[in-house]
Formats: structure tokens, sequence, C-alpha cells
């Protein structure tokens, strides 16, 4: 072989290897990125011409599916009601990827391409039949979230409501809400422009407020306050605490005083179990000071503070769904302190952390784990997955568990009968926290559980941005998720 002969074969090699290396690069160490390259239109149209699975309520009724079209998707994803069910599907668009709800916490078993469902897809190749994607039966009770949403109408806020004994979330809602119907165009530029109309609102539709919003719990962090408390062991529901009028907060010239006269109680003193019922300031500042930060925040993290938690999912399933940490500072000064331990100051909760409260009183001390999926099934109806319920945490004792109830159903016997559902004790505490520039809206609170004797629902609700009492604006919603329960 001839210099010139020797030197194109090398360059052939040479040439040969580079084409070799580019091809592997592309297709095993790039395949991920550019398979979820939004610009990749293969990509799309492999993942659209399969059926996703569908998302159902507890009862079976469909929440989320994906329908035959006539295009070059081939299926179009359909949300039936959907305004009501976004905290829970989120959204599925060709234009942005799955981000929330459980289309993102379980996008890998809807798609269909899950290792678990390896099974599957093996016997679509070999048979010539379309790979189906899992379906997700939910934890949703369908009847108490639609009357949640209806209760809630045009206010700004969320609802929560939780099986004590097990975790599973019953109902998610968020207000003011979106339909994802409006997200699932395939005309790229329709779904692009419709998400930068609901992105770009004001009041932030798309914002989960269940799990992603931080607001001020008012008096309903008072159970966490009482719980601890009673924990120490120096105090219990008779114990008398000093209480009055008004109670300068320490250190400044600043008086906080009560909403009603009975929260005074009587020559300065108020019982534990009174000052819950009525809900007084003036107490639980001064027993918050008594305390101390520590005691209290240890106390607030055994019931989720100050942790982010995971309600479904995991990085192998999708983008698991998590709520934010709710907050409740340490080394505070005592005059934020006092105001911490009523719900205002530096104290900030999720709604689902207020239920979360809730129902760790009414499961006797033991909080669950909050789960939102009960199982996942194959196209062919096999079960993959079925949840199990875990224990989040032991937050207090039996014993604690049992005076707060006691003293939650003061709150409804003594100071709010209408909250009363006949044949049915309901344990209960309102909140309502002061917020805005000169504290000139309010936002307002309602925590309980029912029946109080056999608890099987756990419901938070915040109302934000209101002029009236927690009481006057979340109660009713509260004591209609109940009833709804009960059914």
């Amino acid at each position: 072989m001839n210099k010139a002969l020797r030197q194109l074969f090398n360059a052939v090699i040479v040439l040969f290897v580079i084409l070799g290396l580019s091809s592997s690069i592309i297709m095993v160490i790039r395949a991920g990125s550019l398979n979820s390259d939004p610009r990749n239109l293969r990509a799309l149209y492999h993942e659209y011409a399969a059926p996703r699975g569908a998302i159902l309520t507890s009862d079976g009724a469909v929440m989320a599916q994906s329908d035959p079209i006539n295009d070059s998707f081939q299926y179009q994803r359909h949300y039936h009601k959907g305004a009501i069910y976004s905290p829970i599907t989120g959204y599925y668009s060709i234009t942005s990827p799955a981000d929330r709800g459980i289309e993102a916490s379980r996008d890998r078993l809807l798609s269909g391409q899950s290792d678990s469902l390896w099974m599957d897809r093996l016997k679509s190749l070999f048979t010539g039949t379309q790979n189906k994607g899992a379906s997700i039966e939910t934890s949703i009770n369908p009847k108490m979230q639609e009357a949640a949403y209806a209760m809630l109408g045009n206010l700004s806020g969320s609802v929560v409501a939780i099986e004590p004994s097990t975790g599973r979330i019953l109902t998610m809602v968020s207000t003011p809400s979106y339909n994802p119907e409006d997200l699932t165009a395939h005309d790229s530029g329709d779904a692009s422009q419709a998400y930068q109309k609901l992105a770009s609102r004001s009041d932030n539709p798309m914002l989960n407020r269940a799990t992603s919003q931080l607001y001020p719990p008012g008096s309903t962090f008072k159970v966490v306050v009482a719980a601890a408390a009673l924990e120490s062991g120096q105090y219990h529901p008779d114990s008398q605490l000093p209480a009055g009028a008004s109670y300068t907060l320490p250190g400044t010239n600043y008086n906080l005083t009560n909403s009603t006269s009975a929260a005074n109680g009587s020559n300065g003193k108020i019982s534990l179990e009174n000052a819950l019922a009525y809900s007084s300031n003036t107490a639980f500042s001064q027993l918050g000071v008594a305390l101390g930060d520590k005691t209290l925040a240890a106390q607030a993290r055994k019931f989720g503070y100050g942790s982010t938690i995971t309600l479904d999912g995991t990085n192998s399933t999708g983008r698991p769904m998590k709520a934010v940490a709710s907050k409740f500072p340490e080394d505070q000064s005592q005059d934020r302190l006092a105001l911490a331990s009523i719900g205002q100051g530096d104290t900030l909760s999720t709604p689902l952390q207020a239920a979360m409260t809730a129902a760790a009183v009414a499961n006797g001390g033991k909080l669950m784990q909050p789960t939102l999926v009960d199982r996942v099934r194959s196209s062919d109806l096999s079960v993959i997955s079925e949840t199990t319920p875990s224990v989040y945490s032991q937050a207090f004792s039996s014993d604690t568990a049992k005076a707060l109830t006691t003293m939650m159903e003061a709150v409804t016997t003594k100071s709010y009968p209408n909250l009363a559902i006949p044949g049915m004790q309901v344990a209960a505490k309102s909140g309502t926290a002061q917020i805005g520039a000169g504290n000139t809206a309010n936002d307002g609170w309602m925590i309980g559980f029912a029946p109080a004797d056999k608890p099987k629902v756990a419901v938070a609700v915040v109302v934000h941005g209101i002029s009236s009492y927690g009481i006057d604006a979340a109660g009713p919603i509260m004591k209609r998720v109940m009833q709804e329960a009960a059914k």
C-alpha cells in the first residue's frame, strides 16, 4: 500500500470513529435530553400516540382522561369539572411539561414509561397493540370536593379534608382555580397563549393554595400551644392561666386584647379549656411566653412544621407533589413569641398543615402521613401498587389527645353552637388572623373533626382577605364538608 492510499485509509477510519462516537452520543448520552426537548415534535407525537392513563376519584369518577382525536397527536387530554379538581390533577400540555399535580407526580406511570410497566410494553411490542398508561385511583371524595368548591365560590382560599386514621386526603380545593382543559390545545400557539394568560393573572389561579401558600393561622395555632402545655405535664384543662382584658407585649407598649369579654376570664384568670373555647389571646400569648419558643417549636415540628411534606410520587414516578414547610421560628424575642403563640407574627401555615393538626388530635395523637393516591392499575386493571397508611409522627400522647378533644368540643358547645351537626358532636377551633398594611383585612380559619368520639374526617378551611371572622366565613364551609363526609 503506497503512502497516499495509507493516508486515505487512515482518514476513512478516523471518520468512521467520529461518526460512531457522535451517533453513540446522540442515541445514548443525549437521548433523554433530546426526547424531552420541547422542539422535538417526533417525541411529542410518540408520547401522544399512546393513550395516557386516567386519573380517578375514590368512587371511580374520571377527573382526567385521554380520548381519541382525528389529528396527528391521535389523543386529546380532557379534564372533567377541571377547575374543581385542578389542584389534584395538574395539567398536561404539548408546550409545557407536567410540573404539578398527579400529572407530574405519576407522569411515568400515566405515560406507560415506568419500569413497573415493562411487561405491558413487552406485550405491546410482540402483539402490535398500543402501549397504554396506568390509571391512578385517588382518595378524593367527589361529593366533598365539589361541595367545598361550591361553598368557597368566588372567595380566595382553600379546603383540605383528611381521613385521620389513614392520612388519606379526601378533599383538596384551591380558589381561584383554573381549568386544565384550557391548556390542552394541540395548536402550540393556542396552548402557549392560554398558559401565558393564566400565568399573568394577578390572582394566581394556578397556585395550589392548599400546599403552596402560607397563611398566618390565627387562633387555630392555639391547638398546638395547648398540646405543648398539656405535654409538659405542668398544665391540664382546668389549670388557671393569667388572662384579663389586655396584655402588654414584653418590652413594648402594645396592648393585646380579646375579641369577646368571655375570653378575659374572671379576676384575671381563665381555665385552659375556656381559654381555647373562647379563644383568649391574652391567656395564650402569656402561656406561649411561659412555655418558651423551644418547647413550642419542638411541639410544632411534631405536627409537621418546619418540613416539606410529600403527598405523592417519587423521583422514579415523576415529579413528587410536595407541600411547602409551615413555619414557627425559634429564637424569637418575647413580644414576637407572644404574637406567634396566637398564630400571628412569624407563624405561618399551609391549609394542609392545619388539617394535619386537627387530624393528629382526632387520631389519638398519632399523625398519619398524608397521601393522595390509593392505588395504581395497569391497563388490564391489575394492581401495580397500593398505598399503605404510615405514621408521620407521634405528635403527643393519647391522654393529651383526649383532653384536646374535650377542649375542642367546648369550642362548639360554649362558643359556636351553630357548628353543631344533629346526631354528631363536632370538635373545632376557629381563627382570625389580621393581615395587610394596617391590619385592614383578615384570613378566616376553621379547623376541626367529626364525629368527635369516632372521627371520620378532619377539616381545615381558610378564606383569604375578608372583613369578617373565621367562624363566619370558614365555619359554614367546614360544617358542610363534614356533613358530606357523614353521608
